[in-house]
């Protein structure tokens, strides 16, 4: 024994069972703790709940759902909704992002101003004050009789903001998305196999691009297929009576906190997507001016994909918290994964139960985004000596 005890990975390994065993049975005993409490306040644990019927609807669902549907299904509904507005503002707040971050290092004095002041406003200034901000906006707008129209195809008001839909089933819908993902699955690949880097530049373009068109056909596709009969493909708004009929209603709570991630997220952004400009060297520009290349050459194919390269890890963390950030629908009463969770918690009392789905949850769906984007950024980033030049 006391010879093993000489014996540093004896005695690492030893250290390291101790603390795991250690962190086990304090788990069991809160386990075994909570449980006792619970019992004794004549109240049950498992997950039994998530069969029983809510008795509460929801004000905004991308699936069918009522008041008779169960716990799991509100569940779900939250996190579908949480999703749907990750993505939209993600979007959004990076489009914005790379429109900041350009004017911030455009060297024109008047862009450079404008990026600069909305970096520090909008940055620092609370999120969830944002929110209540843009919502204050968005509901003292004119009722629907006097709604801004825009371009006689979508409506601005104070119900929202009603925009052209497709009339579609649901099914199509999910079909094309499925479809979208396994292109981006398939391109990933494609970009990361020594194959595909052996090839000429020409041929790399040729062949993401009949991807992407392939996608783009089967999309229509399956669109066409999935139409309603006997109605239009687009679906446009239109007034009747005291409200708009057809198309798309985007609630003022979603719509709000759409404009507030939005906007709070391009602010970094644009700061990150500034760093990795100013982190390409004045040589590789002149470079480019040699040979002959346009300004917009230079940006589109010497810039801008080193500067992607440069802040991708960044960007990950950044939209890992955007993420996190959907959080704040609760506050203007948008129906998101936190909201549902805790309006459960308040009407079925299984806390802990809830609350660990909670964080499952966010758990999987960042850990997920996370992975995906690590997968990208291995495919960009320059590998073996091109880091070296």
């Amino acid at each position: 024994m006391l010879a093993l005890l000489k014996q540093k990975s004896y005695r690492d390994r030893t250290l390291q069972t101790l603390f795991v065993g250690g962190l086990a049975v304090m788990l069991v005993i809160f386990v075994m703790t909570a449980r006792t409490n619970l019992e004794a306040q004549g109240m049950t644990s498992g997950f039994d709940f998530l069969e029983r019927a809510t008795g509460w609807g929801v004000s905004f669902s991308l699936i069918d759902f009522s008041t008779s549907d169960s716990y799991l299904k509100v569940i779900w509904v939250g996190l579908l909704n949480s999703l749907f507005l990750g993505v939209i503002s993600m979007s959004f707040a990076t489009i914005i992002g790379i429109a900041i971050g350009i004017m911030r290092v455009s060297g024109n004095k008047m862009a450079e101003l404008i990026g600069t002041i909305y970096v520090e406003v909008f940055r620092n200034l609370p999120l969830l004050l944002q929110a209540f901000f843009w919502y204050a906006i968005l509901t003292t707008l004119p009722k629907p009789r006097d709604a801004y129209d825009i371009g006689g195809i979508a409506f601005l008001s104070g119900r929202g903001v009603y925009l052209p839909g497709l009339n579609v089933s649901g099914l199509s819908v999910f079909l094309s998305a499925i479809g979208l993902v396994i292109a981006f699955a398939v391109w990933l690949n494609l970009t990361t196999s020594r194959r595909f880097a052996k090839m000429m530049p020409k041929e790399k373009t040729a062949r993401a691009r009949s991807i992407w068109l392939a996608w783009g056909f089967a999309a229509c596709v399956v669109m066409a297929m999935g139409r309603i009969p006997d109605t239009p493909l687009l679906n446009l708004p239109y007034l009747k009576g005291l409200n708009f009929r057809e198309g798309i209603r985007v609630s003022p709570e979603l719509l709000t906190c759409i404009v507030a991630i939005s906007i709070y997220g391009g602010a970094y952004i644009g700061e990150i997507v500034r760093a990795g400009f100013n982190a390409v060297s004045n040589g590789q520009k002149e470079a480019g001016f040699a040979l002959g290349l346009t300004p917009w050459q230079i940006f589109t194919r010497i810039r801008l994909p080193l500067a992607i390269r440069a802040v991708m890890p960044m960007l990950i963390n950044q939209y890992v918290w955007l993420f996190k950030a959907t959080t704040i629908g609760i506050a203007v009463g948008f129906v998101d994964f936190f909201m549902v969770i805790s309006t459960s918690i308040n009407q079925s009392g299984q806390t802990l139960e809830l609350i660990a789905i909670l964080m499952g949850g966010f758990l999987c769906i960042n850990y997920t985004m996370a992975f995906a984007l690590n997968r990208v950024n291995d495919a960009i980033k320059l590998k073996g000596t091109q880091a070296r030049g």
